[in-house]
């Protein structure tokens, strides 16, 4: 049947309870139980002993299934919770409530109230002493034999998504579950949550294109932060010392199953740390939520095992490309030799990038998917780390780690550049780069230099991208998978 029919049909009976006196979205009632409450208090029991129970419960949520044997039916209500079956005895309700019941659709809000019993088949059920229609339904949902399939549909039409896929549902209750576990993680090392602009004068604290708005009052341009970095920073040179935020950034990037423009991160500073204190603290972290999540350090993403037990292997981005593209080490320190390389790979490289973003071509097109298992990639080009700290026994190289996990970064930490005259050198290749044309670069941030020249402590910091590791978490696909509402490309007519 045409959808325009079915919502035909719906707004007679619409038309028909209004005229019954009924009220359709009444806000005056609610449920004392939920599904999920019932089954853990009753299920065990048997019927002779849920006979002897002589207490009311009253549950609300959607109208999912009406099994209608004429006399009586049996329905199935949706809660936030679950599922529990009902009882609608036709003989045993008065005529208005019977009425009410023959008019009503799948996909209602409805509330039942009544005693609890198991069925011969052993369903826990409640028999419906009463039954009100809290919020009429006047679209119907996917149909229920195939559920809602249809990607574009899915992350479009969310609410749809959530009703008739409980899966779906449970993605978004661990989602907010790990988020709930890094909290608690974070405040037991005395870590400080804080909040810094999402609009910010300059774009800093990482190499991506950012968005621009306009703030009519102060008369100036502004931009959605691509993160929170640099005002973190400037906290702990305040004295706070530890410190982090869950916070929105955003990127004006591409879209693909591991980006979304608009994403969710940690972002954590910790003053008198190194580099490597994050990593075993990256590791603690982990396996804390897994544990918490699954009762061990092994899981499966999409199809291969995943161990996170410690300690994960560390190797330098030279390391690397030595290992999987063939390379001599001593070959990497030729600029010639790497692009050469790269050109017979297929890789698209220009002549003019520097031996650190050559070698960075030939990480991210060759290596980086072949780290499943979880590996600290260390030892990052300085070019492509302006606010790292350089490496002690090689300045070219700072001390810095990606994390990879089934071969995509999870996390990118580093000891902090705490000089103010390096940082200002760095900022300024960085603008010759922005001159060149690379909108990524990041912009001479003269106020954050100010700040360094007050000194910060000695610092590290990192950030992880919560997205992902809610996608590792759940055996996401895709990062719209745990994003409730992802932002997706204009759908043609």
């Amino acid at each position: 049947m045409e959808e325009s029919e079915l919502i035909k049909r719906r707004k007679e009976k619409i038309e028909s309870l209004r005229s019954d006196g009924i009220d359709l979205y009444p806000n005056d009632v609610g449920p004392t139980d939920t599904t999920t409450s019932l089954i853990e208090r009753f299920g065990s029991m048997d019927q002779e002993a849920l006979s002897g129970i002589t207490e009311k419960f009253t549950v609300a949520g959607r109208l999912m299934a009406v099994r209608d044997f004429g006399k009586a039916a049996f329905i199935t209500i949706q809660d936030r919770k679950g599922k529990i079956q009902g009882f609608i005895g036709k003989a045993t309700l008065d005529e208005k409530t019977v009425s009410l019941f023959k008019r009503l659709d799948i996909g209602d809000i409805i509330m039942i109230s009544g005693r609890i019993f198991r069925t011969k088949t052993g369903e826990l059920t409640v028999e419906a002493a009463t039954l009100r229609l809290l919020s009429k339904a006047m679209r119907p949902l996917p149909e229920k034999w195939h559920g809602l399939t249809d990607i574009e549909t899915k992350y479009r039409q969310r609410h749809l998504d959530l009703i008739v896929n409980p899966e779906v549902r449970e993605t978004f209750f661990r989602r907010s579950r790990i988020i709930s576990l890094i909290r608690r993680f974070m405040e037991e090392r005395d870590f400080l949550e804080v909040e810094t602009p999402m609009m910010q004068p300059r774009a800093g604290g990482a190499m991506a294109r950012p968005f621009k708005t306009y703030h009519n009052a102060l008369d100036r341009e502004l931009y959605l932060r691509i993160a929170p970095e640099l005002y973190l920073k400037r906290l702990i040179t305040g004295g706070l010392e530890r410190v982090y935020e869950i916070n929105r950034n955003f990127r004006n990037e591409g879209i693909s199953t591991f980006h979304n423009p608009e994403f969710t991160m940690m972002e954590f500073y910790m003053a008198y740390a190194t580099y490597e204190d994050l990593m075993v603290m990256t590791q603690e972290l982990f396996c804390f939520i897994a544990r918490e999540l699954f009762g061990s350090l092994r899981m499966t993403f999409q199809g291969r095992e995943i161990d996170l037990t410690p300690p994960w292997k560390r190797v330098s981005v030279k390391e690397a490309i030595a290992q999987h593209c063939g390379f001599d080490r001593t070959d990497l320190a030729d600029a010639g030799k790497i692009l050469a390389y790269a050109r017979q790979r297929g890789l698209d490289v220009g002549d003019d990038l520097s031996q650190g973003k050559l070698l960075m071509a030939l990480f991210e097109g060759f290596v980086e998917e072949t780290l499943v298992q979880p590996t600290f990639v260390i030892h990052y080009p300085v070019e492509v780390s302006p606010l790292s700290r350089r490496n002690a026994l090689d300045p070219s190289l700072t001390d810095r780690f990606e994390l990879y996990i089934a071969g995509k970064e999870i996390a990118n930490a580093f000891s902090e550049l705490n000089d103010p005259v390096d940082q200002r050198e760095r900022f300024l290749m960085q603008l010759k780069e922005r001159e060149a044309g690379d909108e990524e670069a990041h912009e001479l941030d003269e106020d954050y230099v100010r700040v360094l020249e007050y000194g910060m402590p000695p610092t590290a910091g990192e950030g992880i991208g919560i997205d992902r590791l809610v996608m590792l978490l759940t055996d996401s696909a895709s990062i719209r998978d745990v994003i409730l509402f992802p932002q997706l490309r204009t759908k043609e007519a």
